[in-house]
């Protein structure tokens, strides 16, 4: 602002000091005093309007600014409030798309979530009917089981469908009297080779002592230690009684094994007299094997494999009286077939004897008929008249 005001004072005194100059010369000190004191009134006065007008300018540039402000400013404001709500509307459009997206989003998986839960249940229900089907099952066995005979009765059939399925009709047999003159029959016996008075039995009978085992796995449940010892000493009891059973009943050895096979149809059963010794006891003491539906499975197929190889030894017999005759047989055709080589020999003499020596009969017979009646009586005189004639040279 100071700098526009002294350029304007000075354009002012320029100006002024160019009006002086153009006046007539030979003013006196006093003009000149006077003309300098009008040049710096006038120079006061000019730099008292500039700086009023250059105020004004300021101000009504100030004014005008500032109009110009407001104005960009209502401007900036109007457009800010239409991006805005430009922007609000845009913003409510993908707030309800997103929340028609997720809402149905929602619905789909409530849907699936609803329709698993359905199938599960439905499984639910039907495991539970099986449940109730499978209780009354249990239920029934239980009513089974607690008959003795009828426990028999089970074990029974179980060995009976293990022995079905290993070996063939033939090598075995149910209910078999193994021991001569007793009326006691043994459930299943095994059919081995024998000698000359017939074969040898191997009884094999099953046991089930399940009141005992119940009672064992109950104190196990219990975890009572007193009742467990108790109950094992009634299992070793009953087992022990089943095996001497079985060899007073069934075992006569000459007619039987000198061994005899105990079934029990459950594994853990199996396992339990085993774990406690009672299998070995029995074998030593009574010599009976105790088997488990596994055990049982492994001891007829190792029966098995011992009819096969003794049926392969009975058959290697019979295959070496044929590897006998064979040889027999062969020697009368080696006989044969040299026989009918001399015949072959004598033939093929024959038939060069006659292919040769017949062959040049026939020649000579037929040349003596291909011979004129003239030259044949020719041929004949000079032979006559010279025949130590030798042939003629020529010389």
């Amino acid at each position: 602002m100071e700098i526009v005001t002294l350029i304007l004072a000075g354009l002012a005194c320029a100006l002024s000091l160019a009006n002086l100059l153009r006046r007539p010369r030979g003013l006196s000190g006093e003009d000149l005093e006077k003309v300098r004191q009008d040049l710096l009134a006038e120079i006061r006065q000019t730099r008292q309007e500039l700086s009023g007008g250059v105020a004004a300018g300021l101000q009504a540039a100030n004014v005008q600014t500032e109009q110009k402000l407001e104005s960009i400013r209502n401007t900036m404001e109007v457009r800010l409030n239409a991006m805005q709500a430009v922007t609000d509307r845009r913003l409510g459009e993908m707030r309800q798309t997103v929340d028609e997206k997720l809402q149905k989003t929602l619905e789909d998986r409530l849907q699936k979530s609803f329709g698993l839960v359905s199938q599960q249940l439905e499984l639910v229900y039907k495991g539970l009917g099986e449940m109730r089907t499978l209780a009354a099952g249990v239920g029934d066995l239980k009513k089974v089981l607690s008959n003795v005979k009828t426990r028999g009765i089970l074990g029974e059939v179980q060995l009976g469908a293990i022995l079905e399925q290993i070996l063939s009709p033939g090598q075995y047999a149910e209910n078999v009297a193994t021991v001569p003159g007793s009326a006691e029959r043994v459930e299943f016996a095994v059919k081995l080779p024998g000698g000359e008075g017939g074969p040898v039995w191997l009884p094999i009978d099953a046991k089930f002592p399940q009141d005992a085992y119940a009672a064992l796995l109950a104190a196990y449940d219990a975890a009572d230690k007193a009742a467990v010892e108790a109950a094992a000493k009634e299992l070793d009891k009953r087992v022990r009684g089943f095996g001497k059973d079985i060899r007073d009943k069934y075992l006569a050895p000459g007619h039987t094994t000198d061994f005899g096979v105990m079934f029990l149809p459950v594994e853990g059963l199996y396992a339990e007299v085993v774990r406690r010794g009672i299998a070995e006891r029995l074998q030593r003491e009574y010599k009976i094997v105790v088997a488990g539906p596994t055990t049982m499975a492994a001891l007829l197929n190792s029966l098995q494999m011992g009819f096969k190889t003794l049926a392969i030894q009975k058959r290697s017999s019979e295959v070496w009286q044929v590897l006998g005759s064979v040889k027999a047989e062969f020697d009368t055709f080696g006989q044969a077939l040299a026989q009918a080589q001399n015949r072959l020999n004598q033939a093929s003499s024959e038939l060069e004897n006659l292919v040769g020596v017949r062959t040049r009969q026939i020649q000579r017979k037929l040349q003596q008929v291909t011979l004129l009646p003239g030259e044949e009586d020719g041929g004949a005189n000079d032979s006559g008249k010279n025949p130590a004639a030798g042939p003629n040279t020529g010389y």
